[in-house]
């Protein structure tokens, strides 16, 4: 009976042993068969994030020099005054018995600016004269910079077109154009090149001095 039982464990150890060692191989072989899998995933993600480098990639931003050229050339545009000006122009066609329908009206509202200064590149040697402690400089004239419609302040008050008529597109352009003369006459006639003048020579005054001349004068042009 003793030798029964015992056989009996013995065949049960080896059982459990032997499903143990299955169970073990079985998990191998998975893992090396799984392995070129991986592998291949791997290399699949790989490739991935190179063809996403490729498609995707990281932006280089270089300035352009010639900003700075600009920049340098402006310098030497001496801005003494800006004029802020507004003006209402209004402009029309098929006008006359048959207005109500052929014609076309607008009124416009048109803000502007106008700088004026000195063209500081336009000094010569020859435009300086330094005698008896006493410097001489003959500055070039004011001269109109910018002259310009701000479009954001700038707009259509007012359009009326005829019953059997469509806007005329050059309309508004021709109107535009106008107002930007108007604002620049404007400006004109009240003197802004002479205010420009005046105040390029409070400015020099100040910066020859700082360069050790403190008798400045200017020749009239």
């Amino acid at each position: 009976m003793k030798n029964n039982s015992l056989f009996s464990i013995l065949i049960l150890i080896v059982l459990v042993a032997g499903v143990y060692f299955i169970v073990q191989t079985v998990r191998e072989a998975s893992q090396a068969a799984a392995e070129p899998f991986q592998q291949v995933s791997e290399a699949n993600r790989s490739l991935q994030t190179q063809v996403a480098s490729l498609l995707n990639p990281t932006p280089t931003i270089i300035p352009d020099p010639v900003t700075y050229i600009n920049e340098i050339r402006a310098l030497a545009r001496l801005e003494t005054i800006q004029y802020s000006v507004e003006k209402v122009i209004s402009g029309q066609t098929g006008g006359g018995t048959f207005e109500a329908l052929f014609g076309d009206r607008i009124l416009f509202v048109g803000h502007g600016k106008v700088i004026a200064g000195i063209d500081m590149e336009k000094l010569r040697p020859e435009h300086l004269r330094y005698e008896n402690g006493v410097l001489t400089v003959n500055l070039p004239p004011a001269e109109i910079f910018i002259a310009t419609l701000d479009n954001e302040k700038s707009y259509v008050y007012d359009r009326e077109t005829g019953l059997l008529t469509k806007p005329d597109p050059n309309l508004e352009t021709l109107v535009r154009q106008k107002a930007e003369e108007e604002i620049l006459k404007a400006a004109l006639e009240d003197g802004i090149l002479e205010q420009a003048q005046v105040n390029a020579e409070a400015y020099l005054l100040k910066f020859f001095a700082a360069l050790g001349f403190p008798n400045t004068i200017f020749a009239e042009n």
